[in-house]
């Protein structure tokens, strides 16, 4: 009678797993997100990301830098939406309120939170260089946004911290749980790390460099410009104790910057002459 029992509860632990998987449009790649609907991973990204700016150094758009910033945002923003479109996966940012902003931080970070938030730190500029090196940075975080990179990270966290049942966050405002919106925090890149939230998997990590350099060929810029700012950025993290933040969720390596040399002459034969 014991082994029925728990022969049945592993058949339901499996059903469960399974019916909260999907996969990315843009791969096929089978991901783990059932924890968390689409409706609410945008509830806690609106909410996190207003928190945060009412606590951040802000830069007005009479900042030269932050007007790079917002212009290479409408850029990308528009080379995103033209690929998804032509590859009828416009569903995927269906909700989405884009906002580039710019806040005097010296952390060498950026992020784009699920619904297109997209913030850039003061301290990433000059390992960015430039506003191709912006774009670079940019790609890559819109891309783990649209490819629901966060809702996954969200949704293995939850499992990781004990939020097993569906129902503990399908009721109630779920911006109201103060474990739940620290786990948004630290998923997102704005919180402090949670023990037992991992940074984003190599397979998510190919993904938004793939579709980054897809989305910056269709918005003009230099992909070759990515293997450059990957190197800066292994280099800024050498011989420190603390590495830059990004790299806590975005490992810079040998074998990225190997990757991003193959997918460059592959990506730029089919999507660079769209953007001309």
């Amino acid at each position: 009678m014991k082994n029925s029992i728990v022969s049945f509860a592993t058949a339901c632990l499996l059903v469960g797993i399974l019916w909260a998987c999907q996969q990315v449009p843009m791969t096929g790649r089978k991901q783990f997100v059932g924890l968390v609907s689409q409706d609410q991973i945008m509830a806690l990204s609106f909410a996190e990301y207003k928190g945060f700016l009412d606590t951040s150094r802000v830069l007005p758009l009479t900042n030269p830098n932050a007007q790079m910033i917002a212009r290479v945002g409408s850029k990308l923003k528009t080379a995103a939406e033209t690929y998804l479109i032509q590859n009828n996966y416009s569903e995927a940012i269906n909700g989405y309120q884009w906002e580039f902003r710019l806040v005097e931080d010296k952390t060498i970070n950026a992020w784009c939170m699920p619904g297109g938030k997209v913030v850039f730190y003061t301290g990433i500029l000059p390992i960015c260089l430039n506003e191709t090196g912006v774009a670079v940075v940019m790609g890559h975080e819109i891309a783990h946004a649209i490819a629901n990179h966060g809702r996954e990270r969200m949704s293995r966290a939850m499992a990781a911290q004990g939020f097993t049942q569906i129902a503990t966050v399908a009721t109630g405002v779920i911006t109201q749980n103060e474990q739940l919106m620290n786990l948004a925090g630290s998923v997102f890149g704005v919180g402090v790390p949670i023990v037992g939230v991992l940074p984003n998997s190599r397979m998510q990590e190919s993904e938004a460099d793939k579709l980054g350099l897809i989305f910056m060929a269709l918005a003009g810029y230099d992909l070759d410009e990515s293997v450059a700012f990957w190197t800066r950025m292994a280099k800024a993290g050498e011989g420190s104790q603390k590495p830059p933040r990004l790299l806590s969720t975005h490992p810079a390596d040998t074998e990225r910057i190997a990757n991003l040399k193959k997918l460059i002459p592959q990506v730029r034969q089919h999507y660079a002459t769209l953007a001309k």
